[in-house]
């Protein structure tokens, strides 16, 4: 789709590196078209309308007059086609199939591999609009360092999709007797975050370090810590920096890599939205 002619790409993740998700942000034009199945599963969110749009599929066809926050739900490996009849400003959103069957593992009773994703059309989900907003800022943030946020971004997408919007039959929830497993498991991955601040870190390797899958980590690091895993990442990066600002003379853009930070602007940034100061004038307040 956006490939089409007229299409107007403001904003995708072609050169972010991302292995989770597929996500841009255009304004289309009316169209009609029919596109072959891929693997991942694909979600369009209206970001303005409404506007009419009409959809083939196998087993029959429809129109819809779809307001802003409607969505597009199409289910790895189906055909389709589409017409729409008005301009739309749209996100696009492609779950990485591998995804979708390492979370369907933690989530579902039987084969993850067969999970059937319901197509949807015009429905809205107001979870998942806020989390595939959350995509959408991350694509206007030139921060390289997000793939840890979109990683996070997608599972959660994905258990919704299982949970709401599937034919799965879910597995009970773990008993308690578990928790004591899971929070060694919790340890290690803070430990490796701590003893690797300074890399690239997303939420594979994190999970991997901890000996669990990307999913089950994210919910279980949540539920034990009170903070996704990108989000205790950016703490404790901020904790170092706060230590090396006061106790070593270290240049600030030295002091931002050391800790994992794309640029002393990126830094910068994140520091005063947490402290509510510079770097700079964080150290000259503590050397005052």
């Amino acid at each position: 789709m956006l490939r089409l002619p007229g299409v107007k790409v403001s904003a995708s993740s072609d050169t972010r590196g991302w292995s989770s998700l597929y996500a841009s942000q255009q304004l289309e034009i009316p169209f009609e078209q029919s596109f072959d199945a891929v693997d991942d599963q694909l979600i369009v969110l209206h970001l303005d309308g409404p506007v009419t749009v009409h959809r083939r599929v196998q087993k029959g066809e429809s129109s819809r007059v779809i307001p802003p926050g409607g969505m597009f739900m199409m289910p790895g490996g189906m055909d389709f086609s589409v017409r729409v009849d008005g301009t739309l400003q749209s996100l696009h959103l492609y779950l990485r199939r591998a995804v979708l069957e390492e979370v369907a593992g933690d989530l579902v009773a039987g084969d993850p591999g067969h999970v059937e994703i319901l197509p949807r059309f015009g429905d809205s989900d107001p979870l998942i609009e806020r989390l595939m907003l959350g995509v959408r800022d991350v694509l206007h943030d030139d921060d390289p360092s997000t793939a840890l946020f979109t990683d996070y971004l997608a599972r959660a997408i994905v258990a919704r999709l299982i949970r709401r919007h599937s034919s799965a039959s879910l597995v009970p929830s773990p008993a308690a007797a578990s928790q004591q497993k899971g929070g060694r498991q919790i340890g290690k991955a803070i430990d490796f975050m701590e003893a690797h601040l300074e890399r690239s870190l997303d939420l594979a390797t994190i999970a991997e370090a901890a000996g669990i899958s990307p999913s089950h980590f994210a919910r279980r690091f949540r539920a034990m810590v009170g903070k996704a895993p990108h989000q205790y990442l950016i703490q404790i990066r901020i904790d170092r920096a706060k230590r090396l600002l006061s106790e070593s003379d270290k240049g600030i853009a030295e002091i931002a890599f050391a800790c994992g930070f794309a640029s002393q602007e990126h830094l910068t940034r994140l520091f005063k939205r947490t402290c509510g100061l510079t770097p700079a004038g964080f150290r000259k307040a503590r050397c005052d």
